[in-house]
């Protein structure tokens, strides 16, 4: 997946459906999306917190502005293979994404070893300077599998379909599968439109003949809230 953007601004809606919402929305989707360059994939992600997660609970709090870090493989990587290290920025509905490509081992000698990649300086200096703010760490493993569509006549717009949404709170590797306990339950999916600006009005005439509604869901946050947080408290 190296041909993805580092760099980029987007706004984003989700919705929670169920496995009948989302076979409707595909048929209904067919004449304005197709499926992306990667298709159908598992994406797996660890986030980055504090001894506290301090970083969640200000997410949870719904602040103006709110950032995290994570790392990002798609599929069980390698030592060798690309992973993306990701600083995720938003402020009121805007997400911004900046993020470097590198391998497992650059990864891990980075946030473990203190020894930097050869990467964009001005990236690598906002991780630098968030690590250096939070003294965060890997605190949570999450994966999905994942369908990816686009516009047939916009291909900045993409719309996601997560399910088998998973955690676990040990073995915080990449390199260490995508085994977890469900977050939600079984045939729930989480659909997220993502565009850089207003979303189309088709889609828009879409969403509302289903009569669904977006909601804030954070699959990290809604993690913590409901497996985390009584451990921690």
């Amino acid at each position: 997946m190296g041909s993805l953007k580092n760099t980029f601004k987007r706004y984003e809606k989700k919705y929670m459906i169920s496995e009948s919402q989302y076979r409707e929305i595909k048929k209904l989707l067919k004449d304005y999306a197709v499926a992306d360059e990667f298709g159908s994939y598992t994406v797996c992600n660890l986030y980055f917190d504090t001894d506290s997660y301090e970083i969640i609970r200000r997410s949870i709090d719904k602040p103006v502005y709110k950032e995290k870090l994570r790392v990002r493989s798609y599929g069980i990587p390698s030592e060798e293979d690309m992973i993306y290290l990701e600083l995720k920025k938003k402020y009121k509905k805007e997400v911004f994404k900046r993020r470097i490509l590198l391998t497992v081992k650059e990864f891990e000698d980075y946030i473990y070893k203190g020894i930097k990649p050869n990467q964009s300086e001005q990236i690598l200096s906002e991780i630098d300077y968030y690590i250096d703010l939070y003294k965060p760490y890997p605190r949570i493993f999450i994966a999905c599998e994942r369908e990816a569509l686009k516009g047939k006549d916009n291909e900045t717009l993409r719309i996601t379909f997560d399910r088998n949404i998973r955690y676990r709170e040990d073995s915080l590797s990449l390199l260490d599968g995508t085994e977890g306990s469900p977050i939600v339950d079984e045939g729930q999916y989480l659909m997220e439109i993502k565009a850089e600006g207003a979303m189309p009005i088709w889609l828009s005439h879409l969403i509302n003949s289903m009569d669904i509604y977006p909601q804030s869901f954070s699959k990290y946050g809604y993690c913590y809230k409901h497996y985390l947080n009584a451990t921690t408290a």
